[in-house]
């Protein structure tokens, strides 16, 4: 597994389902990325869903059964209905596009899984557990959150500005960014 951080703004997600599973997967999307565009596809959604979507004006609710032309535009795919059947024919297809796709507690299915994320501003600490356990991986980032200071954002903005004054190649830049935050790591023992 690689782990990397998408611009969600940037790219069309689809969301199949809008029951407890989609909710769960649209929230933690937009937590992570507010602007993120997703349409949302179900025969029926549910209240949170609901009251979370409409604040978000690039989320676009489809009230309707899934097509398979629904993938058409979309870059990711994420299935959280509970007919494995359609779950497994959305991943067929989505292979044959080179579509990216997460099937809601179904790992062999995923190309990709949802990890959980530590926001501390623009500090983002990505947790997975490949599929096992959801649960440690929520464990785990409800102790980083805690772990980490409130003044985190405070601490990135003044190694920006302290980044963007260094003088010198980039092996001098590295180590002298690698000196100050070592500091900073050693005032807290």
């Amino acid at each position: 597994m690689f782990p990397i951080f998408i611009k969600m703004s940037e790219i069309s997600t689809l969301i199949v389902g809008g029951g407890n599973v989609g909710h769960e997967k649209l929230a933690a999307i937009l937590k992570n990325s507010p602007n993120a565009v997703v349409t949302v596809v179900s025969t029926t959604f549910g209240e949170e869903l609901l009251d979370l979507a409409k604040d978000f004006p690039s989320v676009t609710l489809v009230e309707r059964p899934f097509e398979m032309s629904d993938l058409d535009n979309h870059h990711i795919v994420l299935c959280a209905t509970d007919s494995y059947e359609l779950h497994v024919d959305i991943q067929k297809e989505c292979n044959k596009r080179k579509m990216l796709v997460n099937v809601a507690d179904t790992p062999p299915l995923c190309d990709f899984y949802l990890g959980s994320v530590v926001s501390k501003g623009d500090l983002k600490i990505g947790i997975s557990t490949n599929g096992k356990s959801p649960t440690l991986a929520k464990r785990m980032r409800e102790f980083l959150e805690d772990a980490l200071p409130s003044e985190t954002q405070q601490l990135l903005d003044n190694l920006k500005g302290i980044r963007d004054s260094l003088k010198g190649d980039f092996a001098d830049k590295v180590k002298q960014l690698n000196d100050i935050t070592q500091q900073v790591f050693d005032k807290k023992e």
